[in-house]
């Protein structure tokens, strides 16, 4: 398993940090935004490091589409779907990627408004 000790969201799968965790199985964890954007905003991360979506290797391909499966189901139990949510990987700095660990931010909970 890739891991990075100084990650922190690695430090949060190891259990060092706190987190309000709505969703965990054997290779993704999901937890509430301690900086929410919107009513609902939920961040979808693999257990195992890697850095963001640049660096997904063909054997991830599993790994990604648990995320995006994982994002829908607890969109689902957080009553999103009826009016819309938002499903977000910021990737690279000029992105607004903060964080050096694949993560998808789950928004809703309000009008998002257009992108772009």
């Amino acid at each position: 398993m890739r891991t990075n000790v100084e990650c922190i969201f690695c430090r949060l799968v190891r259990g060092e940090i706190p987190s309000d965790r709505v969703y965990e199985d054997d290779q993704i964890i999901a937890f509430r935004d301690i900086q929410p954007a919107a009513p609902v905003h939920i961040l979808i991360i693999p257990r195992e490091h890697v850095e963001s979506v640049s660096d997904l290797r063909e054997d991830d391909a599993a790994l990604a589409g648990a995320l995006l499966l994982v994002a829908g189901s607890i969109a689902e139990r957080e009553g999103l779907t009826a009016d819309g949510y938002r499903v977000i990987s910021n990737t690279g700095e000029s992105a607004g990627q903060t964080v050096s660990h694949l993560h998808l931010h789950l928004l809703g909970g309000r009008p998002l408004g257009a992108l772009g």
